[in-house]
């Protein structure tokens, strides 16, 4: 609105966007699209089609391009699963998750080593450890969907900068279970 009260014609409302965004290509339309307009000119765009997009930074470029490889190389990467240790038979046990922000990670391992630490740290070395080995595109094509939760995947989370997370955004995980497309209101 305008100082006079008259509603004011340029003003328009933006959401936020997530800065996972930054990492994925541009061949999916997002969320909104019916209404978007070219920032510069504020020209409306259609429906289904994006705005021109301004030169990109070589350095997110890079950073867009090494995401890219080290998703590539998750995916074909055999990693370890910890089995939970709950009661029972080790076919009823789940995967080993943790939940942070309402979201559920299954936590995996590049290693044995790795599996270790992550013992260590949660007090538990003397505790006998049942794993299964599972294909990264596997947990992210697979398990994330049928979690039933937004989930993602921790990857030795022990090793604090060195682990790495994959959260269920749209390019990482299936379009299903991504929390980055609808309205807004799931993410």
């Amino acid at each position: 609105m305008s100082e006079n009260g008259e509603e004011d014609s340029t003003a328009h409302t933006r959401r936020p966007r997530s800065r996972l965004y930054d990492y994925m290509d541009d061949t999916h339309a997002g969320p909104d699209v019916d209404a978007r307009t070219d920032v510069d000119t504020e020209v409306p765009v259609p429906a289904g089609e994006l705005p021109p997009r301004a030169p990109e930074d070589p350095e997110a470029a890079a950073v867009r391009a090494r995401f890219a490889e080290l998703l590539a190389e998750f995916r074909r990467t055999p990693l370890l699963v910890p089995l939970g240790d709950g009661p029972g038979p080790v076919e009823e046990r789940g995967m080993l998750t943790a939940d942070w922000n309402g979201v559920r990670f299954i936590l995996v391992f590049s290693d044995e080593q790795a599996l270790a630490r992550y013992a260590r740290e949660r007090g538990a070395f003397a505790r006998e450890w049942t794993y299964q080995t599972v294909l990264g595109a596997r947990l992210l094509d697979v398990a994330v969907p049928a979690a039933g939760v937004p989930c993602g995947v921790a990857l030795d989370c022990a090793d604090g900068p060195d682990g790495m997370v994959f959260p269920p955004v749209r390019g990482i995980v299936p379009d299903e279970a991504a929390l980055d497309l609808g309205t807004g209101d799931e993410a």
